[in-house]
């Protein structure tokens, strides 16, 4: 069985996610990403998260949220995605980079329109109260 290896950063304000969709795709996704070469889970979320929003995420404030796992959206049946997803506070304005052509904020009831895995996070969330 394949896995995907991702990381991915909640950013939460007044009970809302923050999503990213990318150029080409059709859903939004928590914002993050996959580690490269021997990079720590700390390393590729800072790297990914200033790539794609252009802030810079405080690593003292990190706090590990947990691993979700899912069959990957758009891929054949049997490859999952293991989601190890982090809270953390950012500094800098958010903006969308070349890779990324819009931002939302997302409420529970927004669950229908994101893939396997964040449903999964999005129910985490709503469960303990943290998403409305």
């Amino acid at each position: 069985m394949k896995q995907i290896d991702k990381l991915a950063w909640i950013e939460l304000e007044n009970k809302v996610i923050l999503m990213a969709k990318s150029y080409g795709k059709e859903l939004f996704y928590i914002p993050g990403g996959k580690r490269e070469n021997d990079e720590t889970d700390e390393q590729a979320l800072l790297r990914e998260v200033f790539e794609e929003l252009t802030v810079t995420i405080d690593k003292k404030t990190l706090k590990y949220l947990g691993v979700f796992e899912a069959q990957a959206h758009g891929q054949p049946e049997g490859i999952t995605v293991k989601m190890t997803c982090y809270l953390g506070k950012y500094s800098g304005q958010l903006r969308v980079s070349s890779e990324i052509e819009s931002i939302e904020w997302y409420q529970y009831a927004d669950k229908y329109k994101v893939g396997p895995v964040d449903k999964i996070i999005f129910d985490y969330l709503h469960q303990n109260g943290l998403l409305d």
